[in-house]
């Protein structure tokens, strides 16, 4: 089977490669190439030998490993750390987050032959995978050097867990090759057990978002925003215009209301930039603020990475993007540790935490066709919003701790006297 799916692999490999090469800033692109290829710096396979290598795709993932990267670094201050992702915007946020001791990189295309030369060179003493990417010859790759591969903050949505059922003769497999599992919540961890991991090497321990800090502080350019402020957090294709829409019926009661519109994908930004144009709103870019000017429109395109957790300070109310349109919905938990109102769609499957919020009354789940409504009910009675946003907050707090479970389990495959040796060397 993993010839077939390396053959396969390759052949699909070989056809997007140019497009994936030309889509890429120019300064990009010698980077993505030589890592893609598995042409890792000199410096890295000298400085990196026997370091842990954490995979986390995209910016969510990066985002929700921030925490426990923080843990090693401060139990094991001298071992080294690879995190590979696969996006460039992945890989942007990582950089900006990324400690001395943390060398960022794309992880290799899913061949052996690219793959192993790496592994051979700094012989990682673990592997862990952030959430669930199961990369077939990866695995395989790392279990044939013989380093352990855990699984930590373990989700399986239900769209991916539908498509793994159909190759679950080839999952089975890829499963077997992992040594311990972390998954989030029960839902998580009866999949991953249907699809064949074995029940003894499956933990429930959490979901890592409940383990997010909360920023330091708010962006000043967001501080000087004069009256009530919604943010509509991670919007898809087609939420933006209902919720300017929806805006602008709440404009004409609500004369100090500000809105954030944040989109979730990076190249999303300039459509919806237009779609504002279009409807000859005035709005401000945030990418065009600078520290003199203050955002005296009141719509605001927030077409920057990694400031929304940020910006969630200012709001009165949130709007978890992606809920309203059958997407999946996105996190709450950066929304909630400020103790905000939060509004979400019917469609959180990919989110199943957000049961706890509704059952706590923590978060308002409603149909685009009432969102105008609720919206409404909560600017004339910020009094509940305050409640709401509180019962978040306090249900973050109480489901805190799973970075520390995480960092138990990591503790069992990590050599202490290895990272010492591997400082001095």
């Amino acid at each position: 089977m993993y010839a077939i799916y390396s053959i396969v692999y390759l052949f699909v490999l070989l056809f997007l490669l140019p497009f994936e090469y030309f889509k890429r800033p120019v300064n990009l692109r010698n980077i993505w190439i030589k890592e893609k290829l598995g042409i890792y710096s000199s410096e890295l396979i000298r400085n990196f030998r026997r370091c842990v290598w954490i995979h986390a795709v995209s910016v969510g993932e990066v985002m929700a490993a921030q925490p426990l990267l923080r843990k090693i670094a401060e139990q094991y201050p001298s071992k080294k750390i690879i995190l590979s992702t696969i996006t460039d915007t992945g890989r942007k946020v990582a950089l900006e987050n990324a400690k001395e001791n943390i060398n960022v990189v794309y992880m290799p295309f899913d061949l052996s032959f690219l793959i192993n030369p790496i592994l051979r060179k700094i012989n990682p003493e673990l592997l862990i995978i952030i959430e669930t990417e199961l990369w077939p010859n990866f695995i395989k790759s790392f279990k044939k050097h013989n380093t352990p591969v855990v699984l930590l903050n373990g989700r399986i949505s239900e769209k991916s867990f539908n498509g793994y059922k159909k190759i679950k003769f080839f999952i089975k497999r890829i499963l077997r090759d992992i040594d311990l599992y972390a998954m989030q919540n029960e839902i998580y961890s009866s999949r991953i057990m249907e699809l064949g991991a074995e029940k003894d090497r499956v933990l429930i321990t959490g979901n890592f978002k409940f383990d997010v800090l909360k920023p330091d502080k708010i962006p000043d350019w967001a501080g000087s925003i004069k009256g009530r402020v919604i943010v509509a957090g991670s919007t898809h294709d087609g939420e933006e215009i209902m919720i300017t829409d929806i805006f602008l019926m709440l404009k004409k009661e609500f004369h100090d209301l500000n809105l954030i519109i944040a989109p979730r994908h990076p190249e999303r930004f300039s459509s919806v930039a237009e779609m504002l144009i279009e409807k000859k709103l005035n709005f401000l870019r945030r990418s065009e603020i600078n520290k003199s000017q203050l955002p005296l429109s009141n719509i605001i395109l927030l077409d920057t990475i990694g400031e929304l957790a940020k910006v969630y300070g200012i709001a009165d109310i949130v709007i978890i993007g992606k809920s309203f349109k059958a997407h999946g919905g996105q996190n709450p938990m950066e929304p909630a540790l400020w103790g905000k109102a939060i509004i979400c769609g019917p469609f959180m499957e990919n989110f199943p935490v957000i049961q706890e919020f509704l059952k706590k009354e923590a978060a308002l789940e409603v149909p685009e066709s009432k969102l105008y409504e609720t919206l409404r009910e909560l600017l004339n009675n910020p009094e509940k919003a305050k409640l709401i946003g509180l019962k978040a907050r306090e249900l973050s707090k109480q489901n805190s701790g799973s970075v520390m479970k995480a960092l138990e389990i990591v503790k069992q495959f990590i050599n202490p006297v290895n990272a010492e040796v591997a400082h001095s060397s």
